[in-house]
């Protein structure tokens, strides 16, 4: 039997434009010779569309469009991901997250994913009823067991039980988001259950970047061996097609190296945030330093950098060298560069405050002390830091209001821990592209986008600067923060992996700064709240993949 994996990149709430590409699709597997092909999961509605899953009205524009989908289906078998309604109108949860069978010109069949997820990002038995009963249909005369991503992820039924029924091929539509890493550990847990159950897997997975998700691809099909036999290209649309079961193996892309794969996570989240939400153009508030360069050079990579503004805004703090490099960069990206003095303004603010930021008369807790510390007021110094820096996110913001931007902003995710950033200042912004990436992956990154180009995008002196906020004369990170390898240790164990204080210390970090970091990333978390969104490209992502409360006496 021929299949055809239809990687596809669909919109959230989007169903008739999802449904056109479906049967566009339909129809391109049909020319190739194919006589199955796999969809994947939620396709119609798009996923995860959240509590648009709680809305009849929505529900039932993506059962109409399933339905009529149905029409295309000539010729062909097509398994296709929707949000079946729930026939009881009382139940809280309106839907099955479920694969309609598509073939001569009907709905044939329709299978209801199993296993629910609940965990890290998942939400899904707010939404949908599970199903219990596996299914087996056949196509070319192959048993085929139908399954949706996670019925998968754990040995057992449904997808043993059509194994041990006579299926051959099981299906797995899937909406598997991407973290680092997160395909070699899919290829790794095919090849198992091929091998368990002695059958081929096809595993067919969306494409593309929805909000703060990133789904990769990377669809593949299994033997029963184990071994793989036809594996799709990571965040892009593509037709997979092969023979099941078939004497030569089927297309293989190779996966991209680590670090490629993560900027192509970060590149295309940004295309799709920016594209599916209608914006034209972004810009970036481009300092000279490490971060914004970064974002300069992703959002060049993922828009174009004819649709990229990036504005330099120095103080009197600003170093000629840091200027100097941040003109070269948006020089060697080709785009629009605007320069802001804002030393007029600074000097303005600070006649309208005068006398108002001395010592003594600061308010009890400070804009960037969390509210339940009032005995550490800021001091007046950082109350002055901080207007240059909210100086910069209103200048920014006054050129979205005017152009339509969506402003970038350019904080990273070791910044976003501590809450080393500045509310209404550099948080400003409506998107966050690097708000999961560490620093020291910051670093990476940059060198490995210079290394492809061939040339300095972003010149050596950026990279090989000690991090500054340059808010204040002679001021580096590293008087605020420890050094930043040893924050992201930290931050690794406590933030993604969930550690405590004495798992950190057993490992040898020093015990004074891992009470300090802890400190400051509890305190953090009201920052955190009003950040903008931002891709995941880790395991645990702030949002919803850590959800903690603001007001919290918990220490560690």
């Amino acid at each position: 039997m021929r299949v055809a994996l239809a990687q596809i990149n669909p919109t959230v709430g989007d169903v008739d434009g999802n449904a056109a590409k479906v049967a566009e699709w339909i129809g391109r597997a049909r020319d190739e010779g194919a006589e199955l092909a796999i969809f994947p999961e939620l396709c119609i509605p798009g996923y995860p569309a959240e509590d648009l899953y709680l809305k009849r009205h929505f529900l039932a524009a993506n059962q109409r469009a399933i339905e009529e989908l149905a029409a295309s289906a000539e010729g062909i078998t097509a398994l296709v991901g929707f949000a079946e309604p729930v026939a009881d109108p009382a139940d809280s949860r309106h839907a099955h997250n479920s694969i309609a069978v598509l073939a001569d010109g009907a709905v044939q069949r329709i299978y209801r994913k199993n296993r629910l997820p609940n965990y890290a990002v998942f939400d899904e038995q707010r939404y949908f009823v599970p199903g219990s009963e596996p299914i087996s249909i056949e196509v070319g005369g192959l048993g085929v067991g139908l399954t949706i991503c996670e019925d998968v992820w754990a040995p057992g039924p449904p997808a043993q039980t059509e194994a041990e029924q006579g299926a051959r091929l099981i299906a797995n539509p899937s909406g598997s988001p991407y973290h680092r890493g997160k395909g070699r550990e899919r290829e790794e847990m095919f090849a198992e259950r091929s091998r368990g159950y002695g059958a081929y897997f096809a595993f067919c997975n969306l494409v593309g970047g929805q909000d703060e998700l990133v789904f990769d691809g990377q669809s593949l099909v299994t033997a029963p061996d184990g071994g793989l036999i036809a594996r799709a290209a990571q965040f892009e649309e593509e037709l997979l097609v092969c023979e099941i079961p078939g004497e030569e193996p089927g297309p293989l892309s190779a996966p991209l190296s680590d670090l490629d794969e993560v900027y192509g996570a970060l590149t295309v989240g940004l295309r799709d945030y920016v594209g599916k939400n209608g914006f034209d153009h972004v810009g970036v508030a481009l300092s000279g330093g490490i971060d914004s360069a970064l974002v300069a050079m992703l959002a060049a990579d993922a828009v174009g950098p004819e649709r990229l503004s990036c504005v330099v805004m120095p103080s009197p703090h600003s170093s000629p060298e840091t200027q100097r490099d941040a003109r070269e960069i948006a020089a060697n990206l080709g785009c629009e560069l605007i320069e802001i003095e804002i030393e007029p303004m600074m000097a303005g603010y600070g006649r309208a405050l005068s006398g108002l930021l001395d010592a003594g008369e600061v308010p009890a807790a400070g804009e960037d002390e969390a509210p339940r510390d009032p005995a550490r007021p800021s001091e007046p110094d950082l109350a002055a830091e901080n207007i240059q820096a909210r100086i910069r996110g209103n200048l920014m913001m006054a050129l979205s209001n005017r152009h339509g931007w969506l402003v970038l902003t350019t904080g990273n995710k070791s910044e976003m821990s501590v809450g080393y950033a500045t509310l209404y200042g550099d948080m400003a912004g409506g998107f966050a592209v690097i708000k999961d990436v560490p620093k020291g992956l910051v670093y990476e990154l940059v060198e490995r986008r210079n290394q492809r180009a061939g040339r300095e995008i972003v010149p050596a002196g950026v990279i090989e600067r000690a991090p500054s906020a340059e808010l204040r004369p002679d001021q580096l990170d590293s008087d605020s923060l420890p050094p930043y390898d040893l924050l992201d240790r930290i931050l690794e164990s406590y933030v993604e992996r969930d550690e405590g204080r004495e798992e950190m210390l057993a490992a040898g970090m020093p015990a004074e700064i891992v009470d300090e970091v802890i400190r400051l990333v509890d305190r953090s978390e009201y920052k955190r709240r009003q950040a903008a969104p931002g891709i995941r490209i880790t395991p645990k992502a702030f949002g919803k993949d850590r959800r903690l409360p603001i007001t919290n006496r918990f220490g560690g």
